[in-house]
């Protein structure tokens, strides 16, 4: 893990107390942050910034389509091509907010909003993301729940590393100068996970309407490129759209919880621990903001679902004093230290099994 550990971390109040008296001083300190939250109207839908969200992705579409076509045979397509990964991650971005009812006050109507702007303009399943996402924010960094920790192309956890062998084993050993270039195929991996599920033989919702809205996605842009620039130009084009938009999704996601504290999965830690410990924030701007769709308040984002992405930097402060007040760590970093420390982490991890002793930093990342 990140070779900094993040400072101890406490989670219970120093004092005495009768046998469950702590779990429910515990469950009362959320009690008391959702009060509060709710008091200031941070939880209240935002209409206005989502209109004017999903307004600019739908004119930033046109935009790139037309470009498509008037520039045909020209190599000026890749950078048509970046920006189609960036739009398509701005509504990603917007799936995942509608997904977590943060658009409207009606369930069906984000269930809908979210299966339309992720399957037709982006290209991955509502269904796969609603069933992988929901044991993420369940359990999130949580060993054996926590599908997000998983070992993929990268390993997570010294037991997954030590499992690596023969070629496999090399890579992960050097995993962490790899990482960067690793993240270009998160999408490749994302649509690929999710027709696995939505042509596999589990239960989709809606399945009909997401195999017709990821046909017309995953068919019809592949065919508009290369119909309007050639075979050559326009299959370049494609893969570097998705090379830009998995850097993106991955830049966005990646920080947020690598290198942070694992759970066990027999552990018992109350929910705002739980949420806090493991999440880790991005600090900046209204760049950082629209760069990562709100996803650097990850902390406020974790701890209350379905805030809107508007309201999650008012929430900051509020869910920060309110952490140093019961004492409980909570995390920020700049990006390029975030992704410093994510670096850290899964090199400290891939080289842990060739290494005779225990890695210090990494038990020091775990939750005693």
């Amino acid at each position: 893990m990140s070779t900094t550990a993040p400072p101890a971390v406490r989670t219970t109040r120093p004092r005495r107390v009768a046998p469950g008296g702590a779990q429910a001083a515990h469950a009362s300190e959320y009690a008391e942050l959702s009060r509060r939250i709710k008091a200031a109207g941070l939880l209240e839908r935002r209409y206005g910034p989502y209109l004017v969200r999903s307004l600019l992705i739908v004119l930033a579409l046109g935009a790139g389509i037309a470009a498509v076509v008037l520039l045909g045979h020209s190599w000026w397509q890749l950078a048509v091509a970046v920006w189609f990964g960036a739009v398509f991650a701005q509504a990603g971005f917007l799936a995942h907010d509608g997904a977590h009812r943060q658009v409207f006050a009606s369930g069906r109507a984000n269930e809908w909003f979210s299966r339309v702007v992720a399957n037709l303009v982006v290209g991955l399943g509502y269904g796969w993301w609603m069933h992988k996402h929901t044991r993420h924010h369940g359990n999130p960094n949580t060993l054996g729940k926590d599908t997000d920790m998983d070992p993929n192309l990268i390993v997570f956890t010294p037991e997954d590393a030590a499992s690596r062998r023969g070629p496999a084993a090399f890579l992960m050993r050097h995993q962490g100068w790899f990482f960067l270039p690793a993240m270009t195929l998160t999408g490749l991996d994302l649509h690929a996970k999710t027709l696995r599920m939505v042509l596999g033989r589990g239960e989709v919702k809606q399945r009909p309407a997401e195999i017709a809205f990821l046909a017309v996605r995953l068919i019809g842009f592949p065919l508009l490129l290369v119909l309007a620039a050639g075979p050559v130009i326009g299959l370049s084009a494609l893969v570097v759209q998705l090379l830009a938009f998995g850097f993106l999704m991955g830049g966005a996601f990646a920080p947020n919880h690598i290198g942070m504290p694992l759970i066990d999965h027999a552990q018992r830690v109350d929910y705002l621990r739980r949420q806090v410990l493991t999440s880790r924030n991005i600090n900046g701007g209204r760049l950082v903001d629209i760069a990562m769709g709100g996803l650097n308040h990850q902390i406020e984002h974790h701890l209350f679902p379905s805030m809107p992405s508007a309201n999650l930097r008012r929430g900051r402060a509020m869910i920060r004093d309110y952490c140093a007040e019961i004492g409980v760590p909570y995390l920020e970093r700049t990006l390029p230290v975030a992704m410093r420390d994510v670096i850290r982490s899964v090199h400290r991890v891939g080289i842990r099994h060739a290494d005779p002793f225990d890695c210090p930093a990494a038990a020091a990342l775990r939750l005693a």
